[in-house]
């Protein structure tokens, strides 16, 4: 089954938002590294509602660790620096679709370790630098549901 991971998410509201995406698709949830705010923040808990209990999540600490036991090529990871469309991307259902930290991204030492697994979302004005980070999210992941023909 497919899974969301988030590297050191930092905005509350919107990992409650992924975490009730999740929950509403039966996808695990996996939270890397440090988090910008405690899970046992009102803002997570408020944006997520009452579906927390059926949300299949974990944290890891350790991201490197983490990402390196998987198969990469089941890796994808959604970055405004890459120049490959999501929607060229052949999903499966183990991918696993790694985004970053809302106000900076995955770090360089991934972009470097995973550089030709990297996809993003075009978007055609050149003012506007990336989306939200929750809608990204729902845009990718229904996007892997399709592919993959996931019961909706």
């Amino acid at each position: 089954m497919p899974k969301i991971i988030l590297v050191e998410p930092e905005i509350p509201q919107n990992t409650g938002n992924i975490a009730r995406l999740t929950a509403a698709n039966q996808i695990p949830l996996v939270l890397l590294g440090k988090l910008g705010f405690s899970l046992d923040d009102k803002r997570v808990k408020r944006a997520g509602l009452d579906y927390w209990p059926y949300v299949n999540w974990h944290h890891d600490p350790d991201t490197m660790t983490y990402l390196k036991s998987c198969n990469r090529n089941n890796l994808f990871f959604l970055s405004t620096h890459s120049t490959t469309p999501y929607t060229n991307a052949a999903f499966t259902d183990e991918s696993m679709l790694v985004l970053g930290g809302e106000s900076k991204g995955l770090p360089p030492h991934i972009h470097e370790q995973f550089k030709e697994r990297f996809i993003t979302i075009p978007m055609a004005s050149p003012h506007i630098r990336s989306l939200n980070l929750s809608n990204a999210t729902a845009i990718v992941l229904y996007e892997i549901l399709r592919q993959t023909k996931h019961p909706l």
